[in-house]
């Protein structure tokens, strides 16, 4: 057995690492901007409810029903019904995954490239609308956000230790003033994520109004490189192995 596996006289044996590592925290950071783009683009330009936080929806569902307000239940119903069809098939894909804590499953990437293909679709439909859809084209592609936000938050569930929410942020900032005020064990990335979800936001509103057309396309680049980011340490290590 060479020096490398067993390591040297003396030193103590190298563990494997158990905690994600900083690729991970920062494809999380590129997935939290991804939603706060598709949030904007949700409740701002398709039907005012939002695409990955159904709390709210849930809430705009029962407003639109006191109201008597037609398109507002329409509206909260593909949103609700979009985002558990993601979530139940991510959930489908993912039962059989096994959790590392240092990196995201194969089954887990498989969802996130389908979320990623599903936006890419929307965003060619938004682009080819000139970003103005009409009613028909808004129910869709509403549906469509959804789903996708369904898949994304469905599997970082199923990435277990390795990822934490990033379509619904509300959980995580109790967590870090808790742990944080309270225990002195706050998490350093959580200001990241929360940056990031407002910097997505911010730059989706921003091309709504300068570049309509191109709006869809911010998603799609985001989850992309949350993509390679996650994958990046793997294949280092395994270009390390083969050329050992």
């Amino acid at each position: 057995m060479s020096d490398k596996r067993r390591g040297r006289a003396g030193e103590r044996p190298v563990r494997p690492p158990t905690e994600p590592g900083v690729a991970l925290h920062l494809a999380l950071v590129l997935l939290v901007a991804a939603s706060g783009a598709v949030e904007t683009i949700s409740f701002i330009a398709l039907k005012h409810v939002f695409a990955g936080v159904m709390t709210s929806n849930l809430a705009l569902l029962g407003m639109a029903i006191g109201r008597g307000q037609e398109t507002g239940v329409t509206a909260a119903v593909l949103a609700l019904t979009g985002f558990a069809l993601g979530a139940g098939v991510t959930a489908r894909l993912t039962r059989r995954s096994v959790e590392t804590g240092t990196r995201w499953p194969p089954p887990v990437m498989f969802c996130l490239a389908g979320e990623a293909v599903v936006l890419a679709v929307g965003a060619v439909t938004w682009a080819a609308l000139h970003g103005t859809p009409g009613q028909t084209a808004r129910d869709a592609l509403q549906f469509g956000a959804a789903a996708t936000m369904g898949v994304q938050s469905a599997a970082m569930v199923a990435a277990g230790r390795a990822a934490s929410p990033t379509t619904y942020l509300t959980g995580t900032l109790a967590t870090f003033i808790v742990r944080g005020v309270g225990a002195g064990r706050a998490n350093r990335w959580v200001p990241a994520q929360l940056g990031a979800l407002m910097v997505g936001a911010g730059t989706s509103m921003l091309l709504l109004r300068k570049a309509p057309e191109w709006a869809g396309v911010l998603p799609v680049v985001l989850v992309v490189a949350a993509m390679l980011t996650a994958v990046a340490p793997v294949i280092r290590m395994r270009r390390r192995s083969g050329g050992s």
